[in-house]
């Protein structure tokens, strides 16, 4: 994505005395505005922000060194999300939806055909479409009898309602049987949605990001919904396709910014490809759907909500765009949508095991490997993990068969939030293809086996793999998937050496409340078999606050989330845990003071669902001064 200037920022590497002499371009902070690299004050006292990542040659008194990656990335702790008068605005402008002015404009007559079929990057759900064929819509545990339904679900959860509207079942009635035999089932419920909402215009079913996944799921699966004889039926379909295109054209841009803004366009563009006559659509979409990247990748190529799952999308609605540029005969597939693509897969798959699995970082669930690995042949590039994601926020080590991965970034703003969790510095582990240590996810899956109260436990602190003091979150966990205070500051320095990688990592989330910065180093071996880890409590500046409050010492807990199929087993004089792999593994925790546990844990799948699962806690305290806890995970067999 050349449109960000920030991109630029890897590829010169900046020495540590110069960093502070060297500013951002101010494209750069528009591009991303809630992080920053570096800050520091400039002589009229206000912020001046500076690149800050340095390569440091080896030296003579450090041979084994090789390169040394330092960065500060700072939250904007000023920025709350939409303010109450711009929710009024958008409140007011979808009313305007069911005003008889703007089904005037959307009227449109329907074309003869679309000019192509696109490929669906997404993978269809067999189980759910079996379902459908019985008679049930199932997702997320959730069960809507099919027959007659009125689509008005507005009582169950979101993600609920865009399976229905945004038309996602199709593909699971694609994979549930062949064509013929699913084609009448597909119509007669895309009648009976059109009967309840094709002329009444109004969310959540004309949400724009919904709409436009609408109308690219109905152009994907056409000949499923419209192969019949029955001409009525295909034009009614057509003219409601033309419809839709319509109501993008005026609302893309009112979507909100990230992943619904961009999917909001995408649909313009798609309609421009798939209706005749759309050149004027396609200039004026594209133009759209380049400034709508620029509010939802950062330089690195990892969405600002920090949330996989809003990758997976993101690359999905991509991939499927550059479907359509492919089988097109006059339009070429924008460098600007290619480049995206290309940067969005080398961070997504930088969040993803050695067996493809994805990590559970911001709520995700643990989606289906083939899913994954389909989404990466529909995408059409081939990217390497991305080891580090400044911006995006993750680091990832590997050694051998094992894979380390980190969050070591801030948590993401109100604007960019859907499902943020005060995770920061939790890590995850995996060998030879299985999760040894994990984080809960699936705070993003809520339905009948997630309620909304879990859903809130599934984002706090304790879900993750990290220090939790004071069973405090190091973030503070708000309604409806926003974030308040907590970690603004998160310092990074990688260093690459002879026979290791050791990552140190710090937040600030509780120097407000107690004048303790949690700081974590994890080394990983090169061979992979052994990875250690320090987490220190040191006083801040601000630690005077926290004497002055009298506290003399605080609990802490350090959890190691296990994998589903981790037997955990502590030693008598519970300084060690020894944890069996189902393919035979074994792995051993030792700890230098504290006392370790093992205790309940839950663990949610793809479908949504919660699987019991262990976790290893080492519990401490620590006072005013600090602490420290080192452990080590070693491979024993």
């Amino acid at each position: 994505m050349n449109a960000d200037p920030s991109a630029n920022l890897t590829k010169k590497p900046i020495a540590a005395d110069q960093a502070s002499d060297i500013a951002l371009p101010l494209g750069a902070v528009e591009a991303r505005p809630d992080l920053i690299l570096e800050a520091g004050q400039s002589e009229g006292g206000n912020t001046e922000i500076c690149a800050a990542e340095a390569e440091e040659p080896a030296s003579a008194a450090q041979p084994a060194e090789q390169l040394t990656d330092r960065a500060l990335v700072i939250r904007a702790d000023n920025e709350k999300g939409l303010s109450l008068s711009e929710r009024l605005i958008n409140g007011v402008y979808r009313l305007t939806w069911r005003t008889p002015l703007h089904k005037l404009r959307l009227r449109a007559a329907a074309p003869l055909r679309l000019q192509m079929v696109p490929d669906d990057p997404i993978l269809g759900n067999a189980t759910r479409g079996t379902a459908i064929r019985a008679g049930h819509f199932r997702y997320l545990g959730l069960e809507q009898p099919a027959k007659d339904y009125d689509f008005n679900a507005a009582k169950w959860p979101e993600g609920f309602q865009d399976y229905l509207h945004g038309f996602g079942w199709l593909r699971d009635l694609a994979a549930a049987a062949p064509r013929e035999k699913v084609r009448s089932l597909a119509e007669r419920l895309l009648q009976q949605w059109l009967a309840n909402h094709g002329e009444n215009v109004k969310v959540p079913a004309w949400r724009p990001d919904i709409a436009a996944w609408r109308l690219m799921n109905c152009a994907a699966y056409a000949p499923l919904i419209m192969g019949g004889r029955d001409k009525t039926h295909r034009k009614r379909v057509l003219t409601q396709l033309a419809v839709t295109a319509r109501h993008l054209d005026r609302t893309a841009n009112k979507a909100e910014p990230g992943i619904r803004r961009l999917t909001a366009w995408a649909g313009v563009v798609a309609a421009s490809l798939l209706l005749p006559d759309g050149h004027p659509r396609r200039v004026y979409g594209e133009a759209g759907l380049r400034r709508a990247m620029l509010t939802t990748f950062g330089a690195d190529g990892g969405v600002f909500s920090r949330a996989p799952m809003d990758q997976f999308q993101a690359i999905a609605v991509l991939s499927l765009l550059r479907s359509l540029y492919e089988q097109s005969e006059d339009a070429d597939l924008p460098d600007a949508i290619y480049e995206a693509l290309d940067m969005a897969m080398a961070a997504f798959q930088g969040v993803t095991h050695d067996d493809g699995s994805m990590a559970g970082w911001q709520g995700a669930p643990a989606l289906n490997v083939e899913m994954l690995e389909h989404l990466v042949q529909a995408s059409g590039t081939i990217a390497r993990p991305l080891r580090q994601a400044r911006y995006w926020g993750y680091q990832r080590i590997t050694a051998g068969r094992t894979v380390v991965l980190a969050d070591a970034g801030p948590p993401p703003i109100a604007r960019h939030a859907a499902t943020g969790c005060a995770s920061t510095l939790a890590f995850e582990m995996s060998s030879n293809g299985q999760r040894i240590i994990t984080s809960c996810g699936g705070a993003s899956a809520e339905g009948a086996m997630l309620t909304e109260d879990v859903c809130q436990g599934l984002r706090a602190t304790a879900a993750h793999s990290t220090l939790c003091l004071d069973d405090l979150n190091s973030t503070a966990i708000l309604p409806k998937g926003k974030l308040g205070k907590g970690v603004n500051e998160v310092e990074l320095e990688r260093r690459e050496i002879d026979a290791a990688t050791r990552l140190e990592m710090s937040h600030d989330g509780y120097v407000r409340r107690h004048g303790l910065i949690h700081r974590r180093a994890l080394v990983l071996k090169a061979d992979g078999s052994e990875l250690r880890g320090e987490d220190l409590l040191l006083p801040s500046a601000q630690s005077a606050k926290a004497r002055k409050a009298g506290f003399d010492s605080l609990p802490l807990a350090i959890r190691f989330h296990l994998g589903q199929h981790v037997e955990a087993h502590c030693t008598e004089d519970a300084q060690g845990a020894i944890m069996r792999l189902d393919d035979g593994q074994l792995w051993q925790l030792r700890i230098n003071q504290g006392q370790l546990t093992v205790e309940d844990s839950l663990w949610v799948n793809g479908y949504g669902r919660a699987k019991a699962t262990k976790q290893v806690v080492l519990h401490g305290e620590t006072g005013p001064g600090g602490s420290n806890f080192a452990w080590a995970l070693k491979k024993m067999g």
